[in-house]
């Protein structure tokens, strides 16, 4: 069967749909990969559901390639299952949940833990039958708060998961090496640059985990789109998503005493309407890293928790999650930072209680009415001097102010690191500047250890007879988000360039004039050679349409093969043209079809560079 443009189930667009905020959003819609059904889902056209089967064939070839087998488990699970591992009430509002005709509950599969870890449970009784590695291809279901970005945050995608099981530890850890091997060839194959990053294990759960991030940008003035910050060093190695990343702080370059030498001792200084950083930066004509911010959060909707914090650092909420041990995590609201201090966002802080004398009263940190509030110092904090610092009062900050005593090692206090690094700290490997650059997860790896399989009491029988659970290990692989990655990696102010594994099509034959007989005749001879050596991987735009139109939707749709059949076709000439290209070649019609391969080949994804906007 010949593919033509005429009969593809595709149609481009050439305004920039409103809703479509990133690249690859934008891209997709315009070049007809996808359509939106409801906000968070969309309907694969034909030519994402090529991209998204190539895509989904290497993985299953790499998979298989590492021991693993593929099997398919259910989307719908029911709540027992995951009441059993305790994630029911804890997984939050994302899991999409719903009730059958009995009004039972249900979910929709967001990953699949519970039910692997079932399936082992009834069928793995032996240590004989371990290691064991199981993965499927398949929809999982997120109840965004708000999908946008397309198919890198939707509420439907497509996603590899597996999950290992293992007798000891010492298996898992050469399980997870095996994992990540396959996961870095996987990537390389369809052309996506990515890093693998330390991370934080989230919902999932499990000690130890890595994300492996496709950075959208390497050059200053390049594309930085992405989700998430990679925090990387190009000396030791070192990376970790914003989320896990640990660096020296920047050292407190600003003298507080030169800042406020106009104050003999500390003082209290009106700073009205001063309820940023920035604005009391310029009140108090200040950097930022001598003053000392206080924010007060809410875990768990029952305790308070005030976090000190250097001015010129943000607080990573997922590293103070964790430090408090925390399921839930948010702001005070004024309300209740009323309630607690009668004082107002930006003004919250314990000079008197830290910095007025040499013992440190933690019993005055307590709210107005006795509410206990417990106190959090990250790590930045400790070696201030003469810093800026506020007391509860409205439109005063106190300046010079100091710690009294060793107030920050005072029984009652947390030091913890829950700062977001910057770029510039310093890594604590190499001691030398880090680097942060914009990246999108594409595939994670965790090892579980025995959450799941101690919750669930899912054992095999050991060697020694005794029973004992399971040591799993989970990979996920998102194969619609490593599509849409390509594009917002792979793109140009003409649309996508597809890395060549990956591309629905890899050559598009266009005639310039399909009335033109010579050309008509050439452009169909060439499709049938072509045919015999790349496969279905040949498209021909047989479309009655000016030359400019049919070359505008193939750079769009951003096949890496352009022949176009002019005018030199009397001469038995064509010109080619890869799509990462601006060069032109000209051809023997003779030999395109042993040039094609040759051609395709010099388009290496993994080095290519986005064009530079000016």
């Amino acid at each position: 069967m010949m593919m033509k443009i005429s009969t593809l189930f595709a149609s481009t667009l050439r305004d920039v749909p409103a809703d479509a905020e990133v690249v690859s959003h934008q891209l997709l819609l315009r070049a007809g990969y996808i359509r939106r059904i409801t906000s968070g889902v969309y309907s694969y056209l034909p030519l994402m559901w090529r991209t998204l089967q190539k895509i989904s064939t290497i993985v299953r070839e790499e998979m298989n390639r590492a021991n693993a087998q593929e099997l398919l488990m259910p989307i719908l699970q029911p709540r027992e299952l995951w009441e059993s591992s305790g994630r029911w009430s804890v997984y939050g509002d994302e899991l999409m949940r719903l009730k059958d005709r009995h009004q039972r509950d249900f979910c929709l599969a967001p990953t699949g833990e519970e039910v692997i870890t079932q399936l082992a449970q009834i069928e793995v009784k032996s240590y004989r039958q371990l290691p064991l590695n199981l993965y499927q291809v398949s929809n999982k279901y997120r109840d965004e708060r708000r999908p946008r970005f397309g198919l890198l945050r939707g509420r439907e995608f497509i996603m590899k998961d597996a999950y290992s099981f293992h007798a000891n530890q010492a298996c898992l850890d050469r399980e997870y090496e095996v994992m990540a091997e396959a996961y870095t060839a996987i990537f390389n194959r369809c052309g996506v640059k990515t890093k693998m990053v330390a991370s934080d294990s989230g919902a999932i759960g499990g000690a130890v985990s890595h994300e492996f991030m496709m950075l959208t940008g390497y050059q200053a003035e390049a594309q930085q789109s992405g989700e998430n910050d990679v925090v990387h060093c190009e000396t030791s190695g070192y990376a970790a998503n914003s989320e896990k990343a640990v660096s020296i702080p920047q050292p407190q370059a600003v003298d507080g005493a030169d800042t406020f030498s106009q104050y003999n001792a500390t003082t209290n200084v009106e700073t009205p309407y001063t309820d940023t950083i920035e604005k009391l930066c310029k009140k108090l004509k200040c950097s930022a890293e001598v003053i000392c911010k206080t924010l007060l959060y809410v875990k768990d909707e029952t305790d308070f928790i005030a976090v000190l914090m250097r001015g010129d650092y943000d607080v990573e909420e997922t590293k103070l999650k964790n430090a408090l041990g925390a399921l839930t995590l948010r702001m005070a609201t004024e309300e209740e930072l009323t309630r607690l201090y009668e004082t107002k966002k930006g003004f919250v802080g314990y000079y008197e209680a830290l910095c007025s004398g040499e013992t440190v009263d933690l019993t005055s940190v307590k709210g107005k009415d006795g509410t206990p509030v417990s106190l959090l110092v990250d790590k930045t904090v400790v070696s201030m001097k003469n810093f800026v610092i506020a007391n509860m009062e409205a439109h005063v900050h106190w300046v010079n102010a100091n710690w009294a005593g060793n107030c920050c090692q005072a029984e009652g206090i947390t030091v913890a690191d829950v700062r977001t690094v910057k770029a510039g700290d310093l890594c604590v490997e190499s001691n030398q500047p880090l680097s942060i650059t914009r990246g999108i997860e594409v595939g994670n790896i965790f090892q579980l250890g025995t959450k799941y399989s101690e919750s669930m009491q899912a054992t095999y029988t050991a060697e020694d007879g005794t029973e004992q659970p399971f040591v799993m290990g989970c990979y996920g692989i998102g194969v619609s988000r490593v599509a849409a990655s390509a594009v917002e990696r792979y793109h140009d102010a003409n649309g996508i360039i597809w890395p060549t594994a990956i591309a629905p099509y890899q050559v598009i034959i266009v005639p310039a004039n399909v009335k033109d007989e010579t050309q008509w005749a050439l452009a169909n001879q060439l499709y049938a050679e072509l045919k015999t050596v790349l496969g279905d991987e040949v498209l021909l735009d047989d479309r009655d349409e000016r030359a400019g139109v049919k070359f505008k939707d193939a750079d769009l749709m951003g096949f890496p093969l352009r022949i176009t059949v002019g005018k030199l076709a009397g001469e038995g000439k064509v010109e080619a043209k890869l799509r990462a290209s601006k060069d032109l070649i000209i051809l023997d019609a003779s030999d395109v079809a042993t040039q094609a391969k040759t051609l395709l080949a010099q388009w290496d994804a993994l080095s290519w560079e986005p064009p530079v906007t000016p």
